[in-house]
């Protein structure tokens, strides 16, 4: 059998079976609606599923219903929400915090204050049922908890308890199904 190319898979359609670049499927998937989208995150979704298909199930055939749910998706875990496959994909609600003002908002009782204000943040914004969690300010607010002026081994290390405490109060909240988490 004649290798593929790398970014090409062979698509089984009702004609037969067709090799065919994973970009180009999507184009054909998507359709018009692919104007309104970011060339570069449709290339990257695209490039995600077929490293799916041929690198973590080892697969150089799939279906074109198999590769359209599993673009579907990647797009949804990048927020966007997928109304059909022939239909405009449009911007899901974002809910969005600001750590570096929950920080301040803490006043004099620093982290710990902090990280019961910001399961309180979370949980509010999780209610009105985004499909993305961003946080904003990370880097402003670890130094500001930190008390530092200068990034710092202690900065880096209650940075990473931030983002992993953002993550586990994700997961422990029903709400939260479905919801993407963004901290920047």
């Amino acid at each position: 059998m004649i290798q593929l190319h790398t970014d090409y898979l062979v698509f089984e359609t009702t004609n037969g079976c067709i090799p065919c670049s994973a970009e180009q499927v999507v184009i054909e998937l998507v359709g018009e609606s692919v104007a309104q989208l970011d060339p570069e995150i449709v290339r990257n979704a695209a490039a995600g599923v077929l490293h799916y298909f041929k690198v973590e199930l080892g697969r150089e055939q799939v279906t074109v219903a198999e590769f359209s749910v599993a673009l579907v998706r990647v797009l949804r875990g990048l927020g966007l929400a997928v109304i059909g496959p022939d239909s405009v994909l449009e911007v899901p609600p974002v809910a969005q915090a600001d750590l570096r003002e929950l920080a301040c908002a803490s006043g004099k009782g620093f982290e710990l204050a902090f990280f019961n204000r910001l399961r309180t943040e979370m949980q509010g914004q999780l209610r009105r049922g985004p499909r993305v969690l961003r946080f904003v300010g990370l880097r402003p607010c670890v130094k500001q908890l930190a008390g530092a002026r200068r990034w710092s081994g202690r900065c880096q290390a209650l940075n990473d308890q931030i983002v992993e405490y953002l993550r586990c109060c994700l997961c422990e909240v029903k709400e939260a199904e479905g919801c993407s988490l963004v901290v920047e």
